[in-house]
């Protein structure tokens, strides 16, 4: 697999490991980077098992995402971040909005590395925090033909257990580079802009079949 293809991988690990409804309350007491290196597992065994997510089937990489990973993110915290100050501003109804095309782009454009999956394992390195801390960055590595993929989260505890809020891959925060490209955005045409410029994306990403194989 080249190297372009796996930081595609590590980043769709996020995607994958970024969307759903409730954690379960087994979980809730669960260590931070036992977490990750629970979910990273159960995602990669879950591709491997689905012929339709190694075809491509954005249908079901967005099933998938919701059904087995949103309870483990703060997704809200995740988006306003990424759109920055002009969050603070936004309607509920513009925040909603926000928060969907966003999580729909992270999809579709991480999506055609989840059927390049085959014999991925994630390793997980030392966690380097103390029992009370409530904020901490689990560092682990998926490791498969080729050098290692570095992936980091930042994640914080929650009442119901442990949320990722930001991603590092091979030194790239996700979403300061969102942040970037948003705040353009908005300076050029509000948040309305914003979301209407998401959509687009997504309309065009959805018409080119991002994440789909062809063949």
């Amino acid at each position: 697999m080249k190297r372009r293809n796996l930081v595609q991988l590590a980043a769709a690990v996020l995607a994958s490991t970024l969307m759903a409804g409730v954690m379960p309350l087994a979980h809730a007491q669960e260590a931070p980077d036992a977490m990750i290196k629970r979910l990273s597992d159960e995602v990669l065994a879950e591709i491997r098992s689905d012929a339709a997510i190694q075809a491509g089937d954005i249908d079901k990489v967005m099933a998938l995402v919701d059904r087995k990973v949103m309870p483990n993110v703060n997704f809200q915290r995740m988006t306003a971040s990424a759109v920055g100050p002009a969050w603070r501003q936004a309607t509920p109804e513009q925040r909603q909005r926000l928060q969907q095309e966003f999580k729909t782009l992270l999809v579709r454009t991480y999506s055609g590395a989840l059927s390049q999956v085959s014999n991925e394992q994630v390793q997980m390195k030392p966690l380097r925090a103390a029992p009370t801390d409530t904020d901490v960055v689990v560092r682990s590595e998926i490791r498969g033909r080729g050098d290692p993929i570095q992936l980091e989260y930042r994640m914080e505890k929650a009442d119901s257990g442990w949320k990722i809020y930001n991603l590092n891959v091979l030194g790239v925060w996700l979403v300061e580079t969102y942040r970037s490209q948003f705040a353009q955005e908005v300076n050029a045409k509000g948040i309305d802009g914003l979301i209407a410029s998401l959509a687009e994306r997504n309309k065009t990403n959805a018409g080119n079949g991002n994440g789909v194989r062809k063949g």
